[in-house]
Protein backbone atom coordinates (compact mmCIF):
# COMPACT_ATOMS: atom_id res chain seq x y z
CA UNK A 1 0.00 0.00 0.00
CA UNK A 2 0.91 3.43 -1.07
CA UNK A 3 -0.23 6.58 0.43
CA UNK A 4 -0.34 9.93 -1.17
CA UNK A 5 -1.30 13.24 0.48
CA UNK A 6 -2.79 16.08 -1.48
CA UNK A 7 -1.15 19.64 -1.41
CA UNK A 8 -2.81 22.70 -2.62
CA UNK A 9 -1.25 22.37 -6.37
CA UNK A 10 -3.47 19.73 -6.84
CA UNK A 11 -6.30 20.05 -4.94
CA UNK A 12 -9.55 20.73 -6.98
CA UNK A 13 -8.89 17.75 -9.06
CA UNK A 14 -10.85 14.67 -10.11
CA UNK A 15 -9.91 11.57 -8.25
CA UNK A 16 -9.70 9.30 -11.22
CA UNK A 17 -8.00 12.35 -13.27
CA UNK A 18 -5.08 13.43 -10.28
CA UNK A 19 -4.70 9.51 -10.30
CA UNK A 20 -4.75 9.06 -14.25
CA UNK A 21 -1.80 11.40 -14.34
CA UNK A 22 0.20 10.32 -11.21
CA UNK A 23 -0.29 6.49 -12.95
CA UNK A 24 0.87 6.44 -16.54
CA UNK A 25 1.60 3.17 -16.63
CA UNK A 26 -1.99 1.99 -15.16
CA UNK A 27 -4.43 1.91 -17.57
CA UNK A 28 -7.97 4.13 -17.24
CA UNK A 29 -10.05 0.77 -17.36
CA UNK A 30 -8.16 -0.62 -14.61
CA UNK A 31 -7.87 2.26 -12.58
CA UNK A 32 -12.13 2.60 -12.13
CA UNK A 33 -11.76 -0.99 -11.25
CA UNK A 34 -9.87 -0.76 -8.50
CA UNK A 35 -11.60 2.62 -7.43
CA UNK A 36 -15.00 0.28 -7.75
CA UNK A 37 -13.28 -2.53 -5.56
CA UNK A 38 -12.38 0.03 -2.80
CA UNK A 39 -8.44 -0.58 -3.69
CA UNK A 40 -8.06 3.29 -3.80
CA UNK A 41 -9.52 4.87 -0.53
CA UNK A 42 -9.21 8.65 0.84
CA UNK A 43 -8.62 9.48 4.15
CA UNK A 44 -9.83 5.62 5.05
CA UNK A 45 -13.38 5.79 3.42
CA UNK A 46 -14.60 4.33 -0.01
CA UNK A 47 -13.32 6.88 -2.50
CA UNK A 48 -15.30 7.82 -5.70
CA UNK A 49 -14.26 8.30 -8.80
CA UNK A 50 -15.65 12.09 -9.19
CA UNK A 51 -14.73 13.30 -6.04
CA UNK A 52 -12.52 16.25 -6.11
CA UNK A 53 -9.42 16.21 -4.03
CA UNK A 54 -9.13 18.62 -0.88
CA UNK A 55 -5.34 19.52 0.16
CA UNK A 56 -4.44 17.39 3.33
CA UNK A 57 -6.55 14.71 1.94
CA UNK A 58 -4.37 11.26 2.01
CA UNK A 59 -4.83 8.32 -0.84
CA UNK A 60 -4.50 5.16 0.13
CA UNK A 61 -3.76 3.18 -2.71
CA UNK A 62 -3.67 -0.72 -2.79
CA UNK A 63 -1.90 -0.75 -6.39
CA UNK A 64 0.99 -2.76 -7.71
CA UNK A 65 4.36 -0.83 -7.30
CA UNK A 66 4.82 -1.30 -10.99
CA UNK A 67 2.24 0.84 -11.91
CA UNK A 68 4.36 3.52 -9.99
CA UNK A 69 7.34 3.43 -12.38
CA UNK A 70 8.20 5.92 -14.72
CA UNK A 71 7.10 4.68 -18.47
CA UNK A 72 9.90 3.52 -20.06
CA UNK A 73 10.03 0.98 -23.52
CA UNK A 74 10.08 -2.26 -20.78
CA UNK A 75 7.41 -1.50 -19.07
CA UNK A 76 4.73 -0.27 -21.38
CA UNK A 77 2.84 -3.10 -21.68
CA UNK A 78 1.49 -2.45 -18.28
CA UNK A 79 -0.63 0.33 -20.11
CA UNK A 80 -2.75 -3.03 -21.96
CA UNK A 81 -5.21 -3.67 -20.12
CA UNK A 82 -7.06 -6.01 -22.28
CA UNK A 83 -4.20 -7.55 -24.26
CA UNK A 84 -5.36 -9.06 -27.60
CA UNK A 85 -3.68 -12.52 -28.94
CA UNK A 86 -4.72 -15.19 -31.17
CA UNK A 87 -3.01 -18.43 -29.59
CA UNK A 88 -2.17 -20.94 -31.96
CA UNK A 89 -1.46 -23.00 -29.02
CA UNK A 90 0.32 -22.63 -25.28
CA UNK A 91 1.65 -24.72 -22.74
CA UNK A 92 3.87 -23.91 -19.52
CA UNK A 93 7.01 -23.03 -21.59
CA UNK A 94 6.16 -21.43 -24.79
CA UNK A 95 3.24 -19.88 -26.65
CA UNK A 96 2.93 -19.84 -30.45
CA UNK A 97 0.41 -16.88 -31.69
CA UNK A 98 -0.85 -16.16 -34.77
CA UNK A 99 0.47 -12.51 -35.33
CA UNK A 100 -1.91 -10.33 -38.33
CA UNK A 101 -0.56 -8.03 -40.10
CA UNK A 102 -0.08 -4.20 -39.26
CA UNK A 103 1.51 -5.31 -35.96
CA UNK A 104 4.67 -4.74 -35.47
CA UNK A 105 6.53 -7.32 -33.00
CA UNK A 106 9.08 -4.97 -30.90
CA UNK A 107 8.91 -0.96 -30.35
CA UNK A 108 10.08 0.67 -33.40
CA UNK A 109 10.39 4.69 -34.17
CA UNK A 110 6.46 4.19 -35.47
CA UNK A 111 5.06 2.26 -32.40
CA UNK A 112 6.12 1.94 -28.42
CA UNK A 113 2.87 0.65 -26.85
CA UNK A 114 0.48 -1.38 -29.43
CA UNK A 115 3.55 -4.24 -30.05
CA UNK A 116 3.16 -8.28 -29.86
CA UNK A 117 6.07 -8.82 -27.59
CA UNK A 118 4.12 -5.69 -25.53
CA UNK A 119 0.55 -7.64 -25.85
CA UNK A 120 2.44 -11.43 -24.72
CA UNK A 121 3.93 -9.82 -21.38
CA UNK A 122 0.79 -8.13 -20.46
CA UNK A 123 -0.60 -11.10 -21.10
CA UNK A 124 1.07 -13.27 -18.76
CA UNK A 125 1.78 -10.48 -16.23
CA UNK A 126 -2.50 -10.62 -15.86
CA UNK A 127 -2.29 -14.47 -15.45
CA UNK A 128 0.61 -13.82 -12.80
CA UNK A 129 2.76 -16.35 -14.93
CA UNK A 130 5.36 -13.75 -14.81
CA UNK A 131 6.07 -10.40 -13.32
CA UNK A 132 9.46 -8.08 -14.27
CA UNK A 133 9.92 -7.92 -10.30
CA UNK A 134 10.02 -12.02 -10.08
CA UNK A 135 12.77 -12.30 -12.12
CA UNK A 136 16.47 -10.61 -12.43
CA UNK A 137 17.43 -12.12 -15.68
CA UNK A 138 14.63 -12.95 -18.02
CA UNK A 139 11.98 -11.17 -19.85
CA UNK A 140 9.48 -13.32 -22.07
CA UNK A 141 10.71 -12.92 -25.95
CA UNK A 142 10.08 -13.86 -29.13
CA UNK A 143 12.27 -16.56 -30.68
CA UNK A 144 11.25 -15.87 -34.49
CA UNK A 145 10.34 -12.53 -35.98
CA UNK A 146 7.76 -11.43 -38.92
CA UNK A 147 7.43 -7.94 -40.46
CA UNK A 148 5.00 -5.60 -40.00
CA UNK A 149 2.80 -5.94 -42.60
CA UNK A 150 3.29 -10.41 -42.62
CA UNK A 151 0.91 -12.31 -40.92
CA UNK A 152 2.06 -15.54 -39.58
CA UNK A 153 3.19 -17.88 -35.98
CA UNK A 154 5.13 -16.12 -33.97
CA UNK A 155 7.09 -18.38 -30.99
CA UNK A 156 7.05 -16.95 -27.77
CA UNK A 157 9.47 -18.61 -24.86
CA UNK A 158 8.05 -17.96 -21.59
CA UNK A 159 11.37 -19.27 -19.76
CA UNK A 160 15.23 -18.58 -20.71
CA UNK A 161 15.64 -22.69 -21.39
CA UNK A 162 12.87 -22.61 -23.74
CA UNK A 163 14.41 -19.47 -25.66
CA UNK A 164 17.83 -21.34 -25.44
CA UNK A 165 17.08 -24.74 -27.21
CA UNK A 166 14.86 -22.82 -29.48
CA UNK A 167 17.16 -20.83 -30.71
CA UNK A 168 19.36 -23.71 -31.38
CA UNK A 169 16.31 -24.85 -33.10
CA UNK A 170 16.19 -22.41 -35.02
CA UNK A 171 19.68 -22.29 -36.26
CA UNK A 172 20.06 -25.95 -36.42
CA UNK A 173 17.13 -25.92 -39.08
CA UNK A 174 15.30 -28.28 -37.09
CA UNK A 175 11.83 -26.38 -37.04
CA UNK A 176 9.63 -26.24 -40.61
CA UNK A 177 8.42 -23.23 -41.59
CA UNK A 178 5.99 -22.61 -44.71
CA UNK A 179 4.46 -19.53 -46.04
CA UNK A 180 1.50 -18.82 -48.51
CA UNK A 181 1.89 -16.01 -50.77
CA UNK A 182 -0.20 -14.95 -53.75
CA UNK A 183 2.26 -14.07 -56.46
CA UNK A 184 1.93 -11.99 -59.96
CA UNK A 185 1.62 -14.51 -63.13
CA UNK A 186 3.03 -18.10 -62.89
CA UNK A 187 5.65 -19.51 -61.86
CA UNK A 188 7.77 -21.62 -64.06
CA UNK A 189 7.79 -24.67 -63.25
CA UNK A 190 5.54 -24.64 -61.20
CA UNK A 191 7.50 -26.11 -58.26
CA UNK A 192 10.84 -25.99 -57.83
CA UNK A 193 13.56 -24.31 -55.68
CA UNK A 194 15.00 -21.19 -56.02
CA UNK A 195 18.80 -20.09 -54.73
CA UNK A 196 20.25 -16.85 -54.72
CA UNK A 197 22.46 -14.71 -52.29
CA UNK A 198 20.94 -11.92 -50.73
CA UNK A 199 22.85 -8.20 -49.94
CA UNK A 200 21.15 -6.62 -47.37
CA UNK A 201 20.99 -2.31 -47.80
CA UNK A 202 20.41 -1.11 -44.09
CA UNK A 203 20.17 2.10 -45.61
CA UNK A 204 17.00 1.82 -48.04
CA UNK A 205 16.19 -1.29 -45.89
CA UNK A 206 16.21 -3.77 -48.40
CA UNK A 207 18.08 -6.33 -49.98
CA UNK A 208 19.49 -7.18 -53.39
CA UNK A 209 19.92 -10.28 -55.04
CA UNK A 210 22.57 -11.66 -56.66
CA UNK A 211 23.49 -14.98 -58.22
CA UNK A 212 27.27 -15.52 -57.42
CA UNK A 213 28.85 -14.34 -54.51
CA UNK A 214 29.45 -10.99 -53.04
CA UNK A 215 31.10 -9.97 -50.47
CA UNK A 216 28.49 -9.10 -47.57
CA UNK A 217 25.78 -11.51 -49.00
CA UNK A 218 24.32 -14.51 -47.69
CA UNK A 219 22.98 -17.59 -49.56
CA UNK A 220 19.39 -17.88 -49.60
CA UNK A 221 17.50 -20.97 -50.24
CA UNK A 222 13.35 -21.40 -50.70
CA UNK A 223 11.49 -24.34 -52.11
CA UNK A 224 7.82 -23.81 -53.38
CA UNK A 225 5.11 -25.52 -54.95
CA UNK A 226 2.08 -23.61 -56.99
CA UNK A 227 -0.90 -24.73 -55.40
CA UNK A 228 -3.20 -23.06 -57.73
CA UNK A 229 -3.38 -20.27 -60.35
CA UNK A 230 -6.55 -17.79 -61.33
CA UNK A 231 -5.89 -15.68 -64.27
CA UNK A 232 -2.60 -13.44 -63.20
CA UNK A 233 -2.62 -14.93 -59.25
CA UNK A 234 -1.02 -17.88 -58.30
CA UNK A 235 -1.52 -19.34 -54.55
CA UNK A 236 2.40 -20.31 -54.08
CA UNK A 237 3.53 -22.40 -50.93
CA UNK A 238 7.22 -21.78 -49.85
CA UNK A 239 9.27 -23.69 -47.65
CA UNK A 240 12.58 -21.53 -46.09
CA UNK A 241 15.17 -23.18 -46.29
CA UNK A 242 17.31 -20.24 -44.70
CA UNK A 243 15.87 -17.68 -42.54
CA UNK A 244 16.64 -14.11 -44.40
CA UNK A 245 15.64 -10.69 -44.49
CA UNK A 246 12.71 -10.39 -47.01
CA UNK A 247 14.23 -14.15 -48.45
CA UNK A 248 10.40 -14.57 -49.96
CA UNK A 249 10.09 -11.25 -51.09
CA UNK A 250 13.24 -10.69 -53.14
CA UNK A 251 13.55 -14.15 -54.05
CA UNK A 252 9.89 -13.63 -55.84
CA UNK A 253 10.42 -10.63 -57.31
CA UNK A 254 13.88 -11.67 -58.91
CA UNK A 255 12.24 -14.57 -60.79
CA UNK A 256 9.73 -12.16 -62.45
CA UNK A 257 6.98 -13.06 -60.10
CA UNK A 258 6.17 -10.79 -57.32
CA UNK A 259 3.95 -10.74 -54.22
CA UNK A 260 0.65 -8.80 -55.05
CA UNK A 261 0.84 -5.84 -52.32
CA UNK A 262 4.96 -5.54 -52.17
CA UNK A 263 5.54 -2.51 -51.96
CA UNK A 264 9.06 -2.46 -51.77
CA UNK A 265 10.43 -5.10 -54.54
CA UNK A 266 6.28 -5.46 -56.05
CA UNK A 267 4.49 -4.37 -59.01
CA UNK A 268 2.80 -0.69 -57.85
CA UNK A 269 0.45 -0.54 -60.74
CA UNK A 270 -1.03 -3.82 -60.30
CA UNK A 271 -1.24 -3.61 -56.63
CA UNK A 272 -3.37 -0.53 -57.04
CA UNK A 273 -5.43 -1.91 -59.26
CA UNK A 274 -6.03 -4.73 -56.43
CA UNK A 275 -6.18 -2.40 -54.08
CA UNK A 276 -3.57 -4.10 -51.96
CA UNK A 277 -0.84 -2.23 -49.59
CA UNK A 278 0.70 -4.77 -47.91
CA UNK A 279 2.47 -8.13 -49.60
CA UNK A 280 0.37 -11.18 -49.31
CA UNK A 281 2.20 -13.20 -47.01
CA UNK A 282 1.76 -15.65 -44.21
CA UNK A 283 3.34 -18.11 -42.80
CA UNK A 284 0.79 -20.27 -42.00
CA UNK A 285 2.46 -23.95 -40.69
CA UNK A 286 5.05 -24.80 -38.25
CA UNK A 287 6.46 -28.30 -37.15
CA UNK A 288 9.11 -28.74 -34.82
CA UNK A 289 11.44 -31.82 -35.93
CA UNK A 290 14.07 -32.82 -33.72
CA UNK A 291 16.47 -35.38 -34.89
CA UNK A 292 18.78 -34.04 -31.81
CA UNK A 293 18.17 -33.73 -28.18
CA UNK A 294 15.39 -30.92 -27.58
CA UNK A 295 15.74 -30.83 -23.97
CA UNK A 296 12.77 -29.54 -22.30
CA UNK A 297 10.49 -29.10 -25.08
CA UNK A 298 11.03 -33.03 -26.40
CA UNK A 299 7.28 -33.33 -25.90
CA UNK A 300 6.85 -31.07 -29.32
CA UNK A 301 8.67 -33.13 -31.02
CA UNK A 302 7.00 -34.49 -34.49
CA UNK A 303 3.96 -31.69 -33.51
CA UNK A 304 2.72 -29.07 -36.45
CA UNK A 305 0.14 -26.19 -36.46
CA UNK A 306 -1.10 -24.40 -38.79
CA UNK A 307 -3.04 -21.31 -39.31
CA UNK A 308 -6.64 -21.82 -41.07
CA UNK A 309 -8.01 -18.57 -41.73
CA UNK A 310 -5.69 -16.12 -44.08
CA UNK A 311 -7.75 -13.18 -45.74
CA UNK A 312 -5.93 -13.10 -48.86
CA UNK A 313 -6.75 -17.03 -49.84
CA UNK A 314 -10.28 -16.31 -49.17
CA UNK A 315 -10.45 -13.37 -51.02
CA UNK A 316 -8.57 -14.46 -54.17
CA UNK A 317 -8.85 -18.28 -53.71
CA UNK A 318 -11.51 -18.86 -51.93
CA UNK A 319 -12.69 -22.89 -50.79
CA UNK A 320 -9.11 -23.80 -51.25
CA UNK A 321 -7.31 -25.54 -48.07
CA UNK A 322 -3.27 -26.20 -48.66
CA UNK A 323 -2.43 -29.48 -47.13
CA UNK A 324 1.26 -29.25 -45.82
Amino acid sequence: MREITIGKNDAGQRLDRFLGKSMPLLPPALLQKYIRIKRVKCNGQRAQRSQRLQAGDVLQLYINDEFFEQPREDNLFLTLFTPKLDIVYEDENLLLLNKRPGLVVHADETEKVNTLINHIQAYLYQKREWSPRWENAFTPALCNRIDRNTGGIVMAAKNAETLRVLNEKIRDREITKKYLCVTVGRMSPPAGRLDCFLLKDEGKKEVRVYHRPVPGGKTASTVYRTLQSRGELSLVEAELLTGRTHQIRASFADAGHPLLGDGKYGLGDINRRYGETRQALYSYYLRFDFPTDAGILSYLQGKSFSVEEIPFVEKYFPGLRPAP
